[in-house]
């Protein structure tokens, strides 16, 4: 009920965290009047687009006209910044998971969050708030703002190892067909597709690991005790993605490669057949031609044994050439 009558306001979930792992939906009318009591805190997922959720992040939300220009640009890229009062703005991007949508066109999703606050905004749908929603309803889910900050970005990190093991699985079975089959003709528009998809990727995943090491090292007051250890730990996954990604183009290079190199060892050994073959029918070509000319004086014209000995000549230059070849190697 309330989601909907908040998405008139372009407020996509609204909810008050009990400190407990549970959490309880508010509507837009009642944030107004909302005072939050020790250990409670307030997340707010809005829809960046929505003109009303720019109104009143301008207008009520108490941010500063900076921080809400930020929060409101038309893009940006994974970006950490430390506010006054130890606040913080964490711009964050995810595998794009929405029906009809290319993996890579990642979603984004733009945080500002204090001691009691999380306020995120973001353009497409993002999967992970619908997780966040459900584990609260179980009781399990996050029970503080950084807390939430840090399932927000785990989740984010989680969907990147399925698509990281998906560019290494067709690699691997154009791999695989290339060394079994040596006539196999790698497909190279799936190549050149992962190897751009993984460029595109690995663009948008560098800067975010830096934002992680950055929380890891910097920890907040208001961060819980252990959050370190777990900013850390996203930072070594998305360094092993990373990794993958290089080891992913790298390997579609060779793959590449070796399709170049095999169809140019092929394409030299035909030209070296043809070669050959125009060096060995070249000599009989020029007798048979010289012969053939419908002139008076052609020896052997009158006789009836001149084709007999124009056949040895011509056998005797092919054994000839015959054993040339096989002198120089070229056979």
């Amino acid at each position: 009920m309330f989601e909907e009558q908040n998405a008139q306001w372009g407020l996509v979930h609204a909810f008050v965290l009990d400190g407990l792992g549970g959490a309880a939906p508010i509507s837009r009318l009642a944030l107004e009047s909302l005072d939050l009591q020790p250990g409670q805190s307030l997340w707010l997922h809005w829809d960046r687009s929505h003109p009303q959720a720019q109104r009143w992040l301008r207008e009520r939300s108490g941010l500063a006209e900076f921080t809400c220009d930020l929060l409101l640009e038309e893009s940006t890229r994974p970006r950490l910044l430390s506010l006054p009062g130890d606040e913080l703005l964490l711009f964050l991007r995810g595998i794009n998971l929405n029906p009809g949508s290319e993996p890579e066109d990642m979603v984004a999703v733009r945080i500002f969050a204090d001691a009691q606050r999380v306020i995120s905004l973001r353009l497409r749908p993002l999967h992970a708030t619908d997780a966040l929603i459900e584990q609260w309803g179980r009781g399990s889910g996050p029970k503080t703002g950084s807390e939430v900050l840090l399932y927000l970005a785990e989740h984010l990190t989680d969907k990147v190892d399925t698509l990281v093991s998906d560019f290494a699985e067709r690699v691997d079975e154009q791999e695989e067909h290339l060394d079994e089959d040596e006539r196999f003709r790698p497909d190279h528009d799936l190549m050149l597709q992962v190897r751009r998809r993984a460029a595109a990727l690995r663009r948008f995943l560098a800067p975010q690991r830096d934002l992680y090491a950055q929380l890891g090292r910097n920890r907040l007051p208001w961060f819980v005790e252990d959050d370190s250890g777990y900013w850390n730990e996203l930072n070594n996954r998305l360094t092993r993605y990373l990794e993958e990604l290089e080891l992913t183009r790298e390997r579609v290079g060779l793959v590449l490669e070796s399709e170049s190199r095999r169809q140019s060892e092929r394409m030299g050994k035909t030209m070296y057949l043809l070669g050959i073959t125009t060096g060995f029918f070249l000599p009989m070509s020029f007798i048979t031609g010289l012969l053939g000319m419908n002139v008076a004086g052609i020896p052997g014209a009158g006789t009836s044994y001149g084709f007999y000995v124009v056949c040895v000549l011509i056998g005797g230059m092919v054994l000839f050439q015959w054993w040339l070849f096989r002198r120089l190697s070229w056979l």
